[in-house]
């Protein structure tokens, strides 16, 4: 058995591989870069160890610094969590060459799998159907046209190292193939530090389905524990994922499966990997995809579903233990449903979030599992994914577990910074999530209508009565430790609780914790979050953020990409972020909608557009320049 485990990630899933091996009574050693000092798992683990400065170039991504880190520690193994070097073939080998266990794949399977390139013509060897596609040779941006126009629009243009919607652009129009060719060459090489790319056909109307599959140490023998429906997808990001897939029948099922264990064992796979397909359930045809060599995000649904643990199982495995399970005992019962929380602004075009958490508060109901690596405090990075937590909620049917899921979300408090938790109940509540017919390209045709209704709420009269009360510092005849959980949801009174724990004839909101109001809401009693930074003030209710300043009355979300003074509106920046690309030139005239500069924060790209017709008076950055949160950048007129 392992002894000392070394998780070379960060975030929920060094949490949650922490907590596995406080069962399994191994030690852990955390690294963590310069900005995440006082991060959750750093907290968790027994030991840790600073690998470098916050950019993961030089820390997360910096291979000799985690081996010296193993090394220096003691570890006996490594676990790679998922992104950054989790499907890394040179550092798999490294760990093997340093004398430690790499807790995934071999390095072969990695580089087989890891390359999508090669990943396609292996699957085609072996007898398993592909996305129609081509791969140039030449890998100039002209050869990469050529292969475009030969395949036919409309494609997508994806790094062979890719993974995640990094480095993949959609192209529908001659005229995006230039632009999209070289910015997802750049978000290739910023990810993964290849900007190799190839070109597949557009399944429209496709269902991505997932198998989880799992090899043994020998990798000779490959069981699969069913499949996911991961459709729910922005931008190529996976935002809602399920399991079972409830657009797959039985006979489908069975061949999905069957393809992804043929697909394991072509790459002689060993561990947890994930077989991704393309599956059209109005003919029953399915493509591969590609192969993640690693521990999927959303793979706490087929845990719910099939009765596993898939992290003490790679454990096990690593150790060099046989498959916890024979393929004739595995089933699945039930449904789960995973939402990923974000730090993202849906009205502002899903801004990805930066700053401290001043209140966060995880739901605790029955069914419902929350997967996170941060707490109440913490200061989300400008540095990373802003992946907050995943929610995820089972039931014995979809329609309970939709219910349970929504509940939760609805209950999840986070204060501070914007999240998506609006825009997942609005997924949750849509038709075509409902009633299952959801494709890839659900969330790119409806996603800007979703948030549309997340413009400027108006902020309810109870809402705005605890946030008051908050201010003047109001407390409670009752203390925190008389309330009763089931006495704010309203639904039920619990024995002994007295009027002095409602507002029933008083109309005031009671404060019955740190940041929590009972609160009258039409004679309901609701429970209200506030929290509070400077003049502005927090507020949550019923899965609803509200950000409020002293003298404003609707609640609208503060700052503007643009601001206007004398006639000159100043573009600012919306979060902290390098600069990119500056695509003008004082002088210049630009059109309402055109790009001015290109940011990249929280490993993804932010384009920044006219908001009308205007000259460039000035620019006040520079390509590869570390900008600050509403830095004025250009000055238009």
């Amino acid at each position: 058995m392992i002894k000392k485990l070394l998780v070379a990630n960060r975030g929920e899933i060094a949490v949650r591989i922490i907590h596995v091996c406080r069962e399994l009574g191994i030690r852990t050693v955390a690294v963590y870069s310069e900005a995440d000092e006082r991060a959750r798992h750093v907290r968790l683990a027994d030991e840790d160890i600073c690998i470098g400065p916050a950019p993961s170039a030089e820390s997360y991504l910096n291979i000799a610094a985690v081996i010296r880190a193993a090394q220096t520690s003691g570890a006996d193994a490594v676990h790679p969590g998922y992104g950054f070097l989790s499907q890394n073939a040179a550092f798999a080998q490294a760990c093997e060459n340093a004398g430690l266990t790499f807790v995934g794949p071999s390095p072969l399977s990695i580089a087989l799998m890891g390359s999508k390139i090669e990943a396609r013509q292996l699957m085609e060897d072996a007898g398993v159907p592909v996305v129609p596609g081509e791969t140039p040779a030449d890998q100039s941006d002209e050869s990469l046209r050529r292969s475009i126009e030969r395949v036919g629009l409309p494609v997508l243009v994806k790094a062979s190292a890719g993974g995640g919607g990094k480095g993949m652009r959609l192209i529908r129009d001659e005229s995006e193939i230039a632009p999209a060719v070289q910015a997802a060459r750049r978000e290739a090489v910023a990810a993964f530090a290849d900007g190799t790319l190839y070109v597949e056909r557009l399944i429209e109307q496709a269902h991505h389905v997932e198998v989880q599959v799992f090899g043994s140490a020998t990798g000779t023998e490959v069981v699969h524990l069913f499949e996911r429906e991961c459709s729910v997808q922005r931008r190529h990001q996976k935002v809602i994922e399920e399991s079972p897939s409830p657009s797959v029948s039985a006979d489908l099922r069975d061949r999905i499966t069957r393809a992804g264990v043929q697909a394991a064992r072509a790459a002689s796979y060993r561990n947890a990997g994930t077989v991704e397909f393309l599956a059209s359930p109005s003919n029953q045809s399915f493509y591969f995809l590609e192969m993640n060599t690693r521990l999927q995000v959303e793979h706490p649904v087929t845990e719910a579903v099939v009765g596993v643990d898939l992290v003490l199982a790679q454990l096990l495995v690593a150790s060099g233990e046989a498959l916890p399970w024979a393929q004739n005992a595995l089933t699945q019962r039930g449904h789960a449903i995973e939402a990923r929380v974000y730090a993202e602004d849906p009205s502002r075009d899903f801004l990805p979030q930066a700053g401290r958490l001043l209140l966060y508060r995880e739901p605790r109901l029955p069914g419902v599992r929350v997967d996170s690596g941060v707490g109440e405090g913490d200061e989300v990075s400008v540095h990373y994914d802003p992946l907050l937590a995943k929610v995820i909620a089972s039931a014995e049917t979809r329609d309970q577990t939709i219910a349970r899921l929504a509940a939760a979300l609805r209950s999840f408090p986070i204060l501070g910074i914007r999240t998506n938790i609006p825009f997942l109940l609005r997924i949750l509540d849509h038709p075509r999530f409902r009633n299952a017919t959801a494709d890839t390209g659900f969330l790119d045709a409806e996603a800007a209508s979703l948030a549309e209704a997340l413009h400027d709420p108006a902020v309810p009269a109870h809402v705005r009565a605890a946030v008051e009360a908050e201010r003047e510092g109001s407390t409670s005849e009752a203390s925190s430790s008389s309330w009763d959980p089931w006495n704010a949801t309203g639904r039920a009174e619990a024995p002994g609780i007295k009027a002095t724990n409602s507002t029933a004839g008083s109309g005031r909101p009671v404060c019955i914790g740190d940041g929590t109001y009972l609160v009258d809401a039409d004679g309901r009693r609701e429970v209200v979050y506030v929290a509070r930074s400077g003049s502005r003030s927090w507020a949550f209710w019923n899965g609803r953020d509200y950000s409020i300043s002293l003298d404003d009355t609707t609640g609208r979300r503060p700052t503007s990409a643009a601001s206007a003074s004398h006639g000159v509106q100043a573009l600012t920046a919306p979060m902290p972020g390098t600069v990119l690309k500056v695509l003008v030139e004082p002088g210049a005239r630009v059109v309402k909608g055109e790009t001015i500069l290109i940011l990249e924060a929280m490993k993804m790209e932010l384009p920044l557009r006219a908001l009308e017709d205007a000259s460039v008076v000035a620019v006040h950055c520079r390509e590869g320049e570390l900008v600050q949160a509403e830095a004025v950048l250009v000055e238009l007129a």
